[in-house]
């Protein structure tokens, strides 16, 4: 079984997106599929062509073994929806360009958002004479209503009839959540699914050393770390973070005084909210992003690792990337997202503690009962860690998204 992972992100560029594709794609040769990737040239976070990759229109290269296939993008740091639009539209289009360096292949697994990569993806099955299997990691135009970030009713209406028409075009609609494929299966209820989550790689958190030089560049040596690690953006509700530590100076002075929050990565909030870190006198860490295996290391140093989300009913049905990490090296986590995630991995997993969304004071009040606890801190992360790899091993996801491929085709 021959398949094309369609997706404007993917390595070297770090983030959610680009671990889970990169996994998923080498999990699914484990269980015998032949794969490849057309993918733009790396440019995220920063919105900027990566050095070694600038002034090329088209590329191939080796990446574990994966053909990755690359054509160019636009990018620009403008935030505004005609830009973003921009940087859309043209891989859709370069992307469609690309059909000719494509070898043969029986499936085109889109990722989507962005949603308009589904227009390339369907051009590029008809011309493989490929099945589209479309990706949903985040419901849009769904998502970017809610978050205000598009307004525009005309543009809404026009991008709600692109989803639905590419569902309806697909031989399967895979979700990253159950409330994802949920939400589709209510709207259309003859387009066959599958919950396609996110997951682990065992033996990529078998190692031994840890990242500690970086607590002396920042020196915070000695201290006990709560962290979080990934895009800083508007959907996390990142103040939290900084409110909570606020809280805890002024009503925990002797808890707070052992503890440092950090946070890396890079994103469109990053300079609001250092700019709240020096108003509130917080000093919090900001560090740039990070390749992932040295995160990973960085993480193992933590006490406990937030996730947070904003208070908003479209993440009822989210599951965020960045739990699995800390989950899977034994780390508590604090989880600020209700609904699946917190029935997964908190009422099922036992992995960590809950914190309203958004709620500063429970983030803290959290954090101090992992301080004056520290039996139950380390039962959390023990269950967690347990619950991860029994539950979201990659190789076993691969093998029932095989499964249910191989079913439908049947």
């Amino acid at each position: 079984m021959k398949l094309l992972f369609l997706t404007q992100y993917y390595p070297p560029e770090t983030g959610a997106p680009q671990n889970r594709l990169h996994s998923l794609a080498l999990n699914l040769i484990k269980v015998g599929f032949e794969v490849e990737v057309l993918t733009a040239m790396p440019n995220y976070p920063k919105m900027e062509i990566f050095p070694e990759y600038r002034g090329i229109k088209e590329m191939e290269e080796t990446i574990d073994g994966v053909r990755v296939v690359r054509s160019s993008i636009y990018v620009t740091k403008d935030k505004g929806v005609a830009k973003r639009l921009m940087n859309y539209f043209s891989f859709v289009w370069t992307s469609m360009r690309s059909y000719k360096r494509l070898s043969e292949a029986d499936y085109v697994l889109c990722e989507s958002p962005p949603l308009f990569l589904g227009i390339s993806a369907l051009y590029l099955a008809r011309k493989l004479k490929a099945k589209m299997i479309f990706n949903v990691s985040d419901l849009w135009p769904e998502s970017a209503e809610e978050l205000d970030i598009v307004s525009n009713k005309f543009f809404l209406g026009l991008a709600y009839k692109l989803e639905a028409y590419l569902y309806k075009k697909s031989f399967l609609v895979t979700g990253q959540t159950q409330g994802i494929v949920a939400d589709i299966n209510k709207r259309f209820p003859k387009v066959p699914t599958m919950w396609l989550p996110n997951g682990i790689d065992k033996d990529v958190y078998s190692f031994e050393d840890i990242e500690t030089d970086w607590l002396e560049e920042y020196g915070i040596q000695g201290k006990r770390l709560y962290m979080y690690a990934g895009i800083i953006g508007h959907a996390q509700g990142l103040d939290v973070i900084i409110k909570a530590k606020q809280w805890l100076m002024s009503n925990e002075p002797e808890i707070a005084s052992g503890l440092e929050f950090v946070m890396i990565g890079d994103g469109p909030e990053k300079d609001r909210l250092e700019e709240l870190d020096k108003e509130l006198e917080t000093k919090i860490v900001f560090i740039p992003n990070t390749p992932k295996q040295k995160v990973m290391r960085m993480i193992k140093n933590a006490s406990g690792y937030i996730v947070p989300l904003k208070k908003l009913n479209l993440f009822l049905g989210a599951i965020p990337s960045k739990i699995f990490d800390p989950l899977a090296l034994g780390i508590p986590v604090l989880l600020g997202v209700d609904g699946e995630a917190r029935n997964i991995f908190i009422e099922q997993g036992k992995g960590g503690l809950f914190y309203e969304p958004e709620n500063h004071e429970a983030l803290a009040k959290a954090i101090v009962q992992l301080e004056n606890d520290k039996h139950l801190a380390k039962k959390l992360g023990q269950q967690g860690k347990e619950y991860v790899e029994q539950n979201f091993d990659r190789k076993n996801i691969a093998m029932s998204f095989k499964d249910r491929v191989q079913t439908l085709d049947s």
